[in-house]
């Protein structure tokens, strides 16, 4: 008789194998961190004795349930900010409350929150994605949970990377040092289509396939995300992230909330796995993801709770209940993802969907020992029936709740304990966090009353381009500027447009606030009519980042929104110190030059008499990218025959300041 360290008996076990195979009475032996045998409760006793023996009784003995999808840090930022759009939820709260408090401690403290939620709701492994993931990672072992830990890449500075090399860099050696842990496996996250580059998501790819780790992103989310892509890139998400190679990585797509059956083949073709997060995309409105389509073509459909932020918990039990209620009322269909299908969803599949499965997510002898006890005996799962065998998964997924989860073990440690957690203080957790929401608060109450706040509360703010490198230098003639520009064979015209704008600048006394500008663009045809115009609002941030040579700049943040209200709106909305107005004619060439896109602009400004100049603009993300293109400005000055020498940064408002002063 083989001895081993725990022998779990006297329990209604669910192995959720390929084969849904259930014993009642049943038993698990488990040595070390691994199960040796799932069976009969009295043949594994024939087979097995053991250092422990636990009797179950009667609880139901199952794999651990797996988060495909999360944002674990977020839970210092739960109830922040609800009932929003995305995109204001993201840019107007999540974003700059994320910019000025995540760090290392932050991350910490929000990682052990989490775990502590986590596994008093029978999760045993999670899909994570955030900042500083090496934090999230140490906190997630410190608790004993199994984890996919990916940081996440931008092309914004992010709170721990300033620029996307330097995430890759910090990525690289992440997983080189931590590939191989017992629980946490590294990885890599480029955060999305949008705000990623087709460099950054090449470079991602080529990371995790060179260390064969999962990537971990989010595809097809938004209608706005796939209608954008379309008539940007001309072809859906998936085709789009399929050109750049994404999916020859392992990859983990949360979402998928708008994509097509041709779509759907094309990630089970390559072995994607996806995570469906039905409270996230129901609370900020993203839609219903087609997941029973997806697991008809044998896609690998994991479910997952998103972040705390936009969920707002991590109750898993919550997940699996919702992701088949909404699967049969979209089909209009009620046998649609049945409990078994979704409670499989929740455990192997989800594992499968992680590029997991052959560690967790199911009770079979090589497995990692990651598993829940839940009573099913409480009231609100009173009675049971036996004449069917699917309804112990029915009474799990209909009728079960977080609560109900008594024990957890992970890689063979007991992580709770008849209700009690084993590696976590609680009370010392909660302390903490209430001491983040408190300065949370006081930031946001001393911002409330902010320039972007107002912007954001307008709806419809989008954050621009975060860089740009720019430079500007005076000219004498702006005809002869043009034809120089159209006949120099090293620059190709892509296209032209010609504006006359009408500025209207609105300043604060705190100028820390930068500047709205109103803006029309009144676009002028060939013929010199106008043929329509368009009114925008601009955020112009305060801080300059970085100045090259010969004055080139490399700028600041903006926020945009639409102008959909009057001039006189805005300024008694903004209630402005001063005001300023800007009159000017704007040649805009978008042009090639070294197979590099720059924007070139030639300007009149008539109000004030400015005089002509000449501007050169490009949009950037890396350092080493805007090093390059602040040579090619200064290149492109001199080739149209203005001196680079002469180049100021200038805003046409601060000019007008200073001529103002004169």
């Amino acid at each position: 008789m083989q001895t081993v360290d725990w022998l779990l008996t006297n329990a209604i076990v669910l192995t959720m194998d390929e084969e849904f195979h259930q014993y009642e009475p049943g038993a698990v032996a488990i040595q070390g961190d691994s199960i040796v045998a799932v069976g009969p409760a009295d043949e594994i006793a024939q087979r097995f004795t053991a250092a422990q023996t636990i009797d179950c009784g009667g609880k139901v003995l199952m794999p651990g349930l797996i988060n495909a999808h999360t944002h674990v840090p977020m839970t210092l930022l739960r109830g922040l900010a609800d009932d929003l759009r995305l995109d204001v939820w993201l840019l107007g709260y999540m974003m700059p409350v994320e910019r000025e408090f995540v760090s290392p401690d932050f991350v910490r403290l929000g990682t052990l929150l989490a775990c502590a939620e986590m596994i008093r709701s029978g999760v045993t492994c999670f899909a994570d994605m955030y900042y500083y993931e090496e934090d999230v990672a140490k906190a997630t072992a410190q608790a004993g949970m199994r984890a996919l830990c990916a940081e996440t890449v931008l092309k914004f500075p992010t709170p721990d990377a300033q620029f996307y090399e330097d995430s890759l860099a910090a990525t690289r050696d992440f997983i080189q040092r931590w590939k191989g842990h017992p629980l946490i496996v590294p990885s890599i996250a480029p955060h999305a289509p949008y705000t990623c580059t087709p460099e950054i998501l090449r470079a991602c790819a080529e990371l995790a396939i060179e260390f064969d780790v999962p990537l971990h992103t989010h595809l097809s989310e938004t209608a706005f995300e796939v209608e954008t892509m379309r008539n940007e890139q001309g072809m859906p998400v998936i085709p789009y992230v399929r050109k750049q190679g994404l999916l020859e990585a392992k990859v983990l797509a949360a979402h998928c909330v708008h994509i097509d059956e041709g779509e759907m083949r094309t990630l089970q073709h390559h072995g994607a796995g996806v995570a469906h997060n039905p409270t996230s995309n129901l609370k900020l409105a993203s839609g219903i993801a087609p997941v029973r389509r997806m697991i008809e073509l044998g896609l690998n459909v994991g479910i997952g709770t998103d972040g705390p932020a936009s969920n707002n918990d991590l109750d898993m039990f919550e997940e699996i209940r919702l992701t088949a209620l909404i699967g049969k009322g979209a089909s209009g269909d009620p046998t649609a993802l049945p409990a078994r299908t979704v409670l499989a969803m929740a455990t192997r599949i989800g594992a499968q969907a992680m590029h997991l499965g052959h560690i967790t997510g199911s009770l079979q002898p090589g497995k990692r020992a990651d598993l829940i006890l839940v009573d099913v005996s409480p009231l609100h799962n009173s009675p049971r029936f036996q004449r069917d065998p699917q309804n112990a998964y029915a009474q799990i997924v209909y009728a079960a709740k977080s609560s109900d989860v008594s024990d957890v073990m992970v890689n063979g440690q007991w992580l709770m304990r008849a209700h009690q957690l084993l590696t976590l203080n609680e009370a010392d957790l909660l302390q903490q966090s209430r001491e983040y929401a408190q300065r949370i608060d006081q930031f946001l109450i001393q911002r409330e009353q902010s320039v972007l706040s107002k912007l954001i509360a307008i709806g419809g703010a989008t954050e621009e381009e975060s860089y740009e490198v720019q430079a500007k230098v005076r000219i004498q003639d702006p005809a002869a500027m043009i034809s120089t520009l159209q006949n120099r064979p090293e620059i190709e015209i892509v296209r032209k447009r010609h504006y006359r704008q009408y500025d209207t600048y609105f300043s604060f006394t705190d100028p820390q606030q930068g500047h709205v500008r109103f803006r029309e663009d009144h676009f002028v045809t060939e013929t010199g009519k106008i043929s329509h115009v368009r009114s925008r609002l601009t955020l112009i941030g305060p801080a300059r980042e970085q100045h090259f040579p010969q004055e080139v700049l490399l700028s600041r943040s903006r926020f945009l929104a639409p102008a959909s209200q009057s001039l006189r709106f805005y300024r008694e909305y903004f209630q402005p110190a001063h005001e300023a107005e800007i009159e000017k004619d704007r040649q805009r060439f978008l042009v090639r030059y070294h197979d590099i896109e720059f924007f070139v602009n030639v300007d009149t400004v008539h109000k004030p008499e400015l005089g002509h100049f000449l501007e050169i603009k490009s949009r950037t993300w890396s350092r080493q990218d805007a090093q390059e293109k602040s040579r090619l400005v200064v290149e492109l000055i001199r080739l149209l025959g203005a001196s680079a020498d002469e180049t100021t940064p200038q805003d046409y408002i601060e000019m007008l300041a200073a001529h103002s002063t004169h």
